[in-house]
C-alpha cells in the first residue's frame, strides 16, 4: 500500500462519479488529534473539494457506519430508506449517506457557504469490504506507535 492511497480514507465510485475523503496528512493538524481530510468530488458535472476535520473518534462513526449500511442491504426492504451522516451532522462539512437505488452520496458545507452537492453512484457490491479495507488501512496508519 502506498502513501496516497493509505490516506484515502473513504472512496465511493460508480466508474463515472467518485466522492472520496483523503487525510491531508498523517499528523494531527493540531491537538488533541484533528486530522485534516478533504472531501472530494469528481464527475463530468461538477469537481469539488471541502477541507473538514476528523478525529479517530470519526473513524469508529464510519465503522458503524458501514455496519448499519450493511445490515440495512440484509435486510429486506420495507420502503425506508437508511440515511448516515458522517462525521456526525453539525461539523462544518460532513457526508450524508443514502442507502437508496441508486445510492446517493450529499456532501453539505454546513457553516462556510451552506452548499450541498447531491451525487448518485451506483455502487458495485463489493464496496463495503473495500470500504471497511481503507478504514482498517487509515486507522492502523494514525495508530499511536506508528
Amino acid at each position: 500500500m502506498d502513501e496516497a492511497t493509505a490516506l484515502e480514507l473513504i472512496r465511493l465510485a460508480d466508474g463515472h462519479q467518485v466522492v472520496s475523503v483523503k487525510l491531508a496528512d498523517r499528523v494531527p493538524a493540531w491537538d488533541p488529534g484533528y486530522y485534516a481530510a478533504d472531501i472530494i468530488i469528481s464527475s463530468d458535472f461538477v469537481n469539488a473539494q471541502l477541507r473538514i476535520l476528523v478525529t479517530l473518534e470519526d473513524l469508529d462513526h464510519w465503522t458503524g457506519a458501514l455496519d448499519r449500511i450493511e445490515a440495512d442491504e440484509l435486510r429486506a426492504a420495507n420502503g425506508d430508506v437508511l440515511s448516515v451522516d458522517w462525521p456526525p451532522a453539525g461539523n462544518d462539512g460532513y457526508l450524508r449517506f443514502i442507502a437508496d437505488d441508486p445510492y446517493v452520496v450529499e456532501v453539505h458545507d454546513q457553516h462556510q457557504t451552506q452548499i450541498s452537492v447531491r451525487v448518485p453512484l451506483d455502487m458495485d457490491e463489493g464496496w463495503i469490504p473495500e470500504a471497511r479495507q481503507r478504514l482498517r488501512d487509515v486507522q492502523r496508519l494514525l495508530s499511536p506507535g506508528d
